[in-house]
């Protein structure tokens, strides 16, 4: 793909792209929610994939009412996530390995921007074998807002030193899509909770149904 033929740089989004964990959140947020006495619908959970703050404190107040306790929910949520992980594990999306060997082999250096802090980050890589795959991980909380805002893309661009049109993400949702576009990059979606509608495919330079499809456009 013409497109792509100058990459530099591949930046990843980590949930959802790289390993395979927004089921898992589609499952424990509505329970948390639940034993909060409330309801997540399904189109607010689509909306949450990868937002970041302060958009997903600002939207599930808008939910569920200005008193609703985020910050308590986040903690809950959490602590069910990392009993399921305990107990099945989290594994890495198709054709992640391929890809990233690929890159490598070309000499194009490799980013992760994620909504995810550091520490979590860092040791859901190890648990799917990805540690050791990337020259930088960026996480959104080292920039003032997260996805959609354009900064954790704008930010790793800076730490690899590349412009961000000499970049390439790769993203699975809306929110993680607008931000990369908005920072200038060049975006190809792995769709994994849902496809894209219009106004996503208009920011994309391809979709794809598995990551080392990625493979042949480079």
């Amino acid at each position: 793909m013409e497109a792509l033929k100058n990459i530099k740089a591949v930046i990843f989004d980590m949930d959802g792209t790289l390993i395979d964990t927004e089921k898992i959140y589609r499952l424990i947020w509505p329970i948390t929610l639940k034993e909060m006495g409330l309801t997540m619908k399904e189109e607010h959970y689509m909306q949450m994939r990868s937002l970041g703050r302060p958009f997903a404190p600002i939207k599930m107040k808008e939910w569920y009412g200005q008193d609703f306790d985020y910050d308590g929910a986040r903690a809950r949520r959490k602590i069910k996530f990392e009993n399921y992980i305990a107990e099945h594990g989290i594994q890495c999306k198709k054709g992640a390995i391929e890809l990233l060997e690929f890159l490598h082999s070309r000499g194009i250096v490799t980013a992760i921007a994620t909504a995810t802090d550091m520490e979590r980050a860092e040791r859901y890589l190890e648990m799917t074998n990805l540690t050791g795959h990337f020259d930088k991980v960026i996480s959104a909380t080292m920039v003032k807002e997260g996805k959609p805002s354009p900064y954790v893309y704008e930010y790793a661009c800076e730490q690899l030193g590349f412009k961000p049109d000499e970049c390439l993400a790769v993203e699975d949702a809306p929110n993680g899509i607008l931000s990369a576009y908005r920072a200038g990059c060049k975006v190809i979606m792995v769709p994994d909770q849902s496809q894209p509608d219009s106004e996503t495919s208009a920011r994309l330079t391809a979709c794809v149904d598995s990551l080392d499809q990625i493979i042949d456009m480079l």
